[in-house]
């Protein structure tokens, strides 16, 4: 049936008849006005004039509401189900009026059954969309890719992360992303340190590492490759975190395999090494005050060499333990001042061969600290041993230690040698670094300060440089008390192990 055409028949016939309820009240008022109230004059123009404004005034409110009732509750109908409305509206009464109403009802009924058939179509897009396999890209992309919820829960892996991961998709979906994969990072600066850090402060954030290494167990391998993340707060797709990986297996293997050489030739040369500075030191013991001034020099200077290079050793095969994630520490209660006292007592020899003095300016009652005698050790030597080739004409040396006001032991190593380009700073503790102004004149494998930070930063500590060209640079570090460290065993009194990369492997510390 064709309800507007009903409609307009209606509209018709009620605007028609109230056309001429108006020309009729017009009509009365003109008979009551002349023939029955006899009103002549002023009067007269005043009485005919009365009906006319009233139905003026009253006449479009009464059409108005009228009239326009149908649309009135169309346009509910849309409100109430609009999507967007900021206010709930609720459906519309249709019982409420007769002028129009089999046209409103025709048109919410088919109002209503649009809509429904939009949230069906809106449901099933949003499936879709949500639904990673049929989005090409992700599916095609070359690259492993890795998408997680805000709960760090894998949803999504494409084709490519699960041939290099070597696990099915079933076995991945649903799952925490930390207990799937085994990832170790180079520094402290981990994952979930980067996840930590923006969910806090931001709403999208990306981040990238190198040389991450992935243990495969069922494979029975370790992968290495690059890592890139995405963050993207509250996604409304549940998409909030991304992980692409790039796969640089074979370069990174091929630097370890080359490192692996190198530690191999260092460690065999250990035992002639060590035999020899024996030798050196019986001859020193058995020639006191026989030798001339000159032959003794020698004999200085060949000890001096020989320790030298048995640092330059220990630096090669501790660097190969740190990228083969086999470096371990342990920490125990020490006296920050003793250590300080040895290390330097160690190097006064090859200092005194370059006519340079060590002076120490250590503040009394330090309190002990937590660290690994023999790699801390290492620290002081690198950085003494730094400062000693990098003095020049300067003959003086400052090691310094004091608390801070974080409660940390900082300590510093100062020289007044020829300084550091400002421009080369953020290189320095990167592994196998040398400035190319100064390594043609000066020997160095680029490894010491790459070591020293790597064992600060087991440690929980920080190492930094300041420094100013043809003035000389202050290496500083710091380590925690004893008792810092202490309060993180809670209460237990065995042993504290860490890797080069801060990871605590168990709650326990030893006390001496």
């Amino acid at each position: 049936m064709d309800y507007l055409e009903k409609f307009r028949r209606q509209f018709y016939s009620r605007l028609l008849l109230l056309l001429a309820s108006t020309t009729l009240l017009v009509g009365v008022d003109w008979l009551l006005a002349e023939g029955v109230f006899r009103l002549t004059g002023y009067t007269l123009i005043i009485g005919l004039a009365f009906v006319p404004i009233l139905l003026i005034i009253l006449l479009p409110l009464l059409a108005t509401k009228y009239f326009t009732a149908p649309l009135k509750l169309l346009w509910q109908a849309i409100l109430h189900l609009a999507p967007t409305s900021q206010e709930h509206v609720a459906a519309p009464s249709l019982d409420s009026i007769r002028f129009g109403r089999e046209l409103v009802s025709s048109l919410t009924t088919q109002l209503y059954q649009l809509a429904t058939v939009t949230d069906s179509v809106s449901h099933q897009l949003e499936q879709k969309s949500n639904d990673l396999h049929t989005n090409t890209l992700a599916t095609t992309l070359p690259l492993p890719l890795l998408v997680l919820d805000k709960d760090f829960k894998i949803i999504f892996a494409n084709e490519a992360a699960t041939q290099y991961i070597e696990l099915k998709e079933a076995d991945l979906i649903g799952k925490d992303v930390h207990s799937m994969l085994d990832l170790s990072f180079q520094t402290e600066a981990t994952l979930d340190a980067w996840l930590a850090s923006v969910q806090q402060d931001v709403a999208t954030a990306s981040h990238t590492w190198e040389r991450v290494r992935l243990t495969v167990p069922a494979a029975n391998k370790t992968l290495l490759f690059d890592l890139a993340a995405y963050y993207n707060k509250a996604n409304p797709l549940g998409h909030e975190i991304t992980l692409v990986l790039f796969d640089h297996n074979a370069r990174y293997a091929s630097d370890d395999q080359a490192m692996g050489l190198v530690a191999m030739a260092a460690h065999e040369l250990r035992t002639p090494l060590t035999l020899l500075r024996g030798y050196i030191e019986a001859f020193e013991e058995d020639t006191t005050g026989k030798l001339d001034p000159q032959d003794a020099d020698y004999l200085h200077k060949m000890d001096a060499a020989g320790q030298q290079l048995v640092s330059f050793i220990n630096n090669v095969l501790n660097v190969a333990r740190i990228e083969d994630d086999q470096f371990i520490i342990k920490l125990h209660e020490e006296k920050w001042s003793e250590i300080i006292a040895a290390a330097v007592q160690d190097m006064q020899l090859r200092a005194g061969v370059q006519g340079i003095t060590i002076e120490t300016n250590i503040v009394p009652d330090l309190p002990s600290v937590g660290v690994d005698r023999v790699s801390i050790y290492e620290v002081l030597n690198n950085l003494i041993d730094n400062a000693i080739k990098y003095s020049s004409a300067s003959k003086q040396i400052i090691v310094s230690s004091k608390l801070t006001e974080d409660g940390l032991i900082e300590t510093s190593v100062q020289d007044f040698g020829i300084g550091i380009p400002e421009s080369i700073v953020p290189n320095l503790f990167d592994k196998f670094y040398r400035s190319h102004r100064s390594r043609a004149q000066i020997s160095g494998t680029g490894l010491g300060l790459y070591l020293s930070k790597t064992i600060i930063a087991a440690h929980g500590g920080n190492i930094w440089v300041r420094s100013k060209e043809g003035q000389g640079s202050i290496f500083s570090f710091t380590v925690l008390p004893y008792a810092k460290i202490a309060s993180t065993a809670k209460g237990q009194e065995q042993d504290l192990t860490r890797t080069a990369h801060g990871w605590i492997k168990n709650h326990s510390l030893y006390r001496r």
